[in-house]
């Protein structure tokens, strides 16, 4: 089908449109959540071992979260579709609380557990209200700047909340990390409560129930999601494998724990920057400009880094990366976004967390094992390997140019 050209002047955004409008409502509590994070991920693994865990079930325990966030996808688009957002939130961020203050008060590593797998499913709940809110919410001509910011507030909070963690166990002890986190998520509900949700013009009602919008949803974009939705896993895996990669390289090559903090905080702050420039320019020139880009240099960083042999090779092979994976921030919320239909969009894009939530989880487990059965070396190597798998998937899968005011229903949406 031939694609109708449309000129510049047709995208400009509308002029009663403003990322600045809707800033506190869109990215106040996913900065919140982000802050909530940082604070408590990186003592996760201490407290475990504190309780009497091995390093084995400590690491285990750390993997909780991410499996909490996959399995919670669906349910949250259920939870979200029947209650809105807002109230799914501030019922997300109490439920946050809750398991916080279990993990400060757990008495043995199975309540801990539990308590962390609850925080994966907190972090679900919001990430979905704010993409489909923001989908719902921004013009097609901002759709990629908005979904690029709402992902960088996320790592701004994640950047902030080591420092925040680190001042308050200086004064307080580990302990202080967590009524970081709880002070951090509680501030994520107060916004999610104090401000309108403002409900997106043209939402559709609609008679079936998530479970059978979800099932239909699956059917009727089942190439999207066996395609795009692949893709996207594929982004997530060498994603997740970069936070893993850095410091097992760094000590294979003798480096100390002091300088592999700072190779990763300005791998990190690299990463931070990028997320505006890069949705402008999918905005403006179409997706692929920064989806080919950003996994090429993810996946050359990998295949450069077993290369590296001290601390410069390490440095400007970790600032790739950094580049590689700053200008693909909002990626996946974009493509879900062009991809899903108006009608049963919550559940769509539940499906569509799923789908790249798992990539995320299964990336470490590849590393690991080809690690174990060869080497680290060839662990990365594969991991690499994904990044041009994804690159290939979407030159081909990806539609051309800007992406069209039609693109979510040109899908396929189904019927009332």
């Amino acid at each position: 089908m031939a694609r109708t050209r449309r000129t510049t002047m047709t995208r400009t955004p509308t002029p009663e449109f403003s990322l600045r409008k809707i800033a506190l409502p869109a990215f106040g509590p996913s900065l919140m959540l982000g802050v909530a994070e940082g604070a408590v991920y990186p003592v996760l693994a201490l407290s475990a071992l504190q309780l009497g865990a091995s390093a084995a079930v400590a690491g285990l325990v750390v993997a909780l979260v991410s499996v909490g966030q996959t399995v919670a996808n669906l349910p949250a688009a259920a939870i979200a579709s029947r209650w809105g957002e807002r109230r799914a939130m501030v019922g997300a961020a109490l439920c946050g609380m809750v398991a916080l203050l279990l993990c400060l008060a757990a008495p043995n590593v199975g309540v801990f557990a539990a308590a962390v797998f609850v925080l994966g499913l907190v972090g679900a709940v919001f990430k979905l209200a704010r993409q489909t809110y923001l989908t719902e919410a921004a013009p097609i001509a901002m759709r990629a700047r908005a979904m690029s910011t709402l992902g960088g507030t996320v790592r701004v909070g994640m950047f902030i909340g080591p420092f925040l963690a680190a001042a308050l166990i200086h004064l307080l002890g580990l302990p202080g990390a967590y009524l970081g986190a709880i002070a951090a998520m509680a501030g994520a509900g107060a916004v999610a409560l104090l401000v309108p949700d403002l409900e997106p013009a043209g939402r559709i009602r609609r008679r079936l129930s998530s479970r059978q919008m979800m099932a239909l949803q699956a059917r009727h974009h089942a190439h999207v999601f066996l395609t795009l939705g692949v893709a996207t896993a594929l982004v997530t895996a060498i994603r997740s494998c970069r936070q893993i990669v850095i410091p097992l390289w760094a000590e294979h090559v003798g480096l100390d724990a002091a300088t592999t903090a700072l190779i990763y905080g300005l791998m990190g702050s690299v990463d931070m920057l990028l997320f505006y420039p890069a949705g402008k320019i999918m905005d403006i020139w179409g997706r692929q400009w920064i989806t080919l880009p950003s996994m090429l240099l993810m996946g050359a960083s990998f295949v450069l880094l077993p290369l590296s042999t001290g601390f410069y090779g390490l440095l400007a092979v970790s600032l790739l990366m950094g580049l590689g994976n700053g200008i693909g921030s909002g990626l996946v919320l974009t493509i879900g976004a062009d991809a899903s239909p108006r009608y049963g969009r919550t559940e769509f894009l539940g499906l569509w967390r799923v789908i790249s939530d798992t990539g995320g989880g299964a990336g470490p487990l590849l590393l690991s094992a080809v690690t174990a059965t060869v080497s680290l070396a060839a662990g990365v190597v594969v991991i690499g390997g994904l990044g041009f798998a994804a690159a290939a998937m979407f030159w081909r899968w990806l539609p051309r140019g800007p992406a069209p005011p039609s693109t979510g229903s040109k899908t396929g949406a189904v019927p009332h």
